[in-house]
This record gives C-alpha cells, sequence and structure tokens, in this order.
C-alpha cells in the first residue's frame, strides 16, 4: 500500500546526505571530545564545524551556539536559565525585591508553558497574551505589558499547530526599545523560514534537529553574547563551561549538516511546499463542505495544513486515514496521546466540538499534485462516511 507521511511537523526522516556524514562518529572516530589526546583532535573538531554551519544559518557567532539534548530542553534553559541568574544576582545585591517577569503567549509549546508554571511556583510572574482567531498576538498589548520587571519576552516563531508565523523583526525591536530580552522557540522553523538573530534583535533561540531531516535528541540554543545564564545540567564542564554532560558528537554533526543542508536549499523548498499546501488547501476547501482552515492563511508554516472538519471526530478521522496510509494529527505529537483539546485551538476560539474534528498535515517538499489528488480522494470518502454515522450532520443537513 502506498504510504503519505502528512506529519512533519511532529519528525522528519534522517536526510540520508546527514547519516553518511554522522556515521564514523558511532565507531572509527568515536574519542571523547573532553580528552587530550589526539584521537579527540578529530571529534573536537567535528564539533567545532557543526557549530559554525549552525551560526552561519542564523547569523550567529560559533560561540554563541550551545548544545542540548533538544528543544525542550533550549526552552527551559533560556527560561530557568535566566531565572536562577537574575534569583543568584539579587542575592549579590542584597535581596532587591525586583519581582522577575516573564511575557509570552497562550499558544506556546508546552515545553514553555510548563516551564513557566514552575517557575510561577518559584516566585516569578508571567503574562500570557491573548492571540487573535488567526493565532497572532496584540504587539501594542506586548509593549503594554513591558515593564521595569520584566526579564523576558519569550514567542514562538512558529506555531507548531496551526503554522501562524510571529513577526519576528518586529517583536525583538519592541524589546530592544525596552531593554527587556527576546527569546523565541524556532523549533518548527529553522530551515523553514528565513532566521536572522542579528537583524531580528533576538537575544535567544531554540531548535532540534529531528525536525529538519536531522537526528532526535540533538538540539541547540543561541545564546547572544554578554547573557549570562545559569546551568541547567551541572557536571564536567562542557560546551564551555554552561551546559555539562559528555558531547553527543554524532548527534552534533547530524544536525549540523541537516542546519546546513535545510538553509542551502530553504527557498526552493519553500516554493514547492507552498505550492502544494495551496493545492492540498484549494482541493479540502473546494470538495469537503464544512470545513475550516485555521491560522493565517499568508503568514504561515509553507507546509502546515490545519482544517476543521465539522460534525466528524478527528481521532476515528484519523485512525481512518491511518488504515489508508496516510499520516496525518490531530494536533502536537507532544500531547497527541492525552485526548484533551488543544489549547492552541481552544486560544483561538474555534468552539470545542468543532476542535474536536480538526487535523494537522505537514507536508514535505517531495509531495506532488498526484500524491494529493489520491489524499483528498481518500480524505473525502474518510469524511463523508463518518459524516454518515453523525446525529448533528443529519439534523444540520437534513440527510
Amino acid at each position: 500500500m502506498e504510504a503519505f507521511d502528512l506529519d512533519h511537523a511532529a519528525t522528519t526522516a534522517v536526510d540520508p546526505r546527514v547519516l553518511e556524514e554522522m556515521l564514523p562518529y558511532f565507531r572509527e572516530n568515536y574519542g571523547n571530545p573532553s580528552a587530550l589526546y589526539g584521537m579527540s583532535d578529530v571529534t573536537r573538531e567535528a564539533i567545532a564545524l557543526a557549530r559554525s554551519r549552525i551560526a552561519k544559518c542564523i547569523g550567529a557567532k560559533p560561540e554563541e551556539i550551545y548544545f542540548t539534548a533538544g528543544g525542550s530542553e533550549a526552552d527551559n534553559w533560556a527560561w530557568k536559565g535566566l531565572y536562577f541568574r537574575f534569583l543568584s544576582d539579587t542575592k549579590k545585591d542584597g535581596g532587591d525585591r525586583r519581582q522577575a517577569r516573564f511575557i509570552t503567549g497562550m499558544t506556546e509549546h508546552h515545553a514553555i508553558l510548563h516551564t513557566a508554571q514552575f517557575l510561577e511556583m518559584q516566585g516569578a510572574h508571567v503574562t500570557y497574551l491573548p492571540v487573535d482567531e488567526q493565532g497572532h498576538i496584540s504587539l501594542r498589548q506586548l509593549e503594554a505589558e513591558i515593564d521595569g520587571d520584566t526579564l523576558l519576552v519569550s514567542l514562538m516563531a512558529a506555531n507548531n499547530e496551526i503554522g501562524t508565523l510571529a513577526p519576528l523583526g518586529t517583536i525583538g525591536k519592541l524589546a530592544r526599545k525596552h531593554n527587556v530580552l527576546f527569546h523565541t522557540d524556532a523549533v518548527q522553523a529553522l530551515g523553514q523560514i528565513p532566521l536572522h538573530v542579528r537583524s531580528m534583535n533576538i537575544d535567544m533561540l531554540s531548535a532540534s534537529a529531528h525536525k529538519l531531516g536531522g537526528p532526535k535528541g540533538t538540539g541547540f540554543l543561541f545564546v547572544r553574547e554578554g547573557i549570562l545564564l545559569e546551568n541547567l545540567i551541572h557536571g564536567g564542564g562542557q560546551e564551555g563551561g554552561m551546559r555539562s554532560g559528555t558531547e553527543n558528537t554524532a548527534g552534533i554533526v547530524g544536525m549540523g549538516k541537516a542546519c546546513e543542508l535545510a538553509c542551502q536549499s530553504m527557498e526552493l523548498r519553500r516554493r514547492k511546499c507552498t505550492a502544494a499546501r495551496e493545492y492540498m488547501i484549494f482541493r479540502i476547501m473546494d470538495e469537503i463542505p464544512f470545513a475550516r482552515i485555521n491560522g493565517d492563511r499568508k503568514m504561515r508554516l509553507p507546509g502546515n495544513i490545519s482544517v476543521t472538519f465539522q460534525f466528524v471526530s478527528g481521532n476515528a478521522l484519523l485512525s481512518m486515514l491511518d488504515a489508508e496510509g496516510i499520516y496525518a494529527s490531530t494536533g502536537s505529537a507532544c500531547n497527541a496521546a492525552s485526548g484533551s483539546v488543544s489549547h492552541v485551538l481552544d486560544a483561538i476560539h474555534l468552539p470545542r466540538e468543532l476542535a474536536a474534528g480538526t487535523l494537522r498535515f505537514t507536508i514535505g517538499d517531495s509531495l506532488t499534485r498526484d500524491d494529493i489528488d489520491k489524499i483528498v480522494a481518500k480524505l473525502k470518502n474518510a469524511v463523508a462516511y463518518l459524516r454518515k454515522e453523525n446525529e448533528e450532520y443529519h439534523k444540520c443537513c437534513g440527510q
């Protein structure tokens, strides 16, 4: 049976060119980068090359890139590292009673939201900005919320569920104007849209390798030179004394190569994914009644389609598509098994009965029009079948 992966936001296959570059670091070049003998020179140089490749991709300096075990760790470190450094500095200054404030959005990934909740229990104050029906915060409200206690504005570059893009340059300019640090979770955005930390005034940026053809279990945090964070992980003092633990050399090499490839091919992939996305949206909206697209129709990730089918259970539809070899999602892969309504769909004011019928398709650049025609035909049949069993549909439509 022919299969179609339409869940690239959850993860991607490792690019063969990435795997080829990684393989020697599992066996031949396995030396510990922290060791002083010659065998470790190779691994140190490989990590340095990966750091340079990533830095070039986002307009940073190599020494501003710190490797982590993934995007969630990077998000945690940005927030916790800043907050605990604030507490340490406050204690040294004799107990300044200033309260640490963070500003974020209601539609952030749970790696941010759960970290925010943890820090609230430690005494931090967090402001959660609402969003409009397309998933955008109000920039006017953001600026109004910034005050003398604000340590950090943290807003994701691209929403992982509905694909809406944030105006990073404008947000960074506002933060810089008020002398506040700006962090962005760019896990979904890296390699998909242009990112330049200097021109966008980004102070910290989180990313993960497995979203762009790299290996799982590897990510990085960009920290602008001069920003001081408390360590999240203590030990041997790797990563310039900032993040301890023996480096995952193969993973780091893979992420460096994946970033290089993704950034080199970005414009071509953006055009192909956007064209495929628009064609698939056209087919769905033209042929399947009672469907709606969630998120900003233009300012969105190239391959993201968040679509709500009224009178349909998203989980049932997902199961039927899975049986047909079509792999999609009802939302973020990180909380797909919880069965709860998406906090993102709730934040954009999508009624719960509609939110329950929402699927997220995230496509790659290899998807053709012929593929889309086959997918939409099966999707159309599955939706029609489920609606036959839905009493509300019959009441509404007189069938």
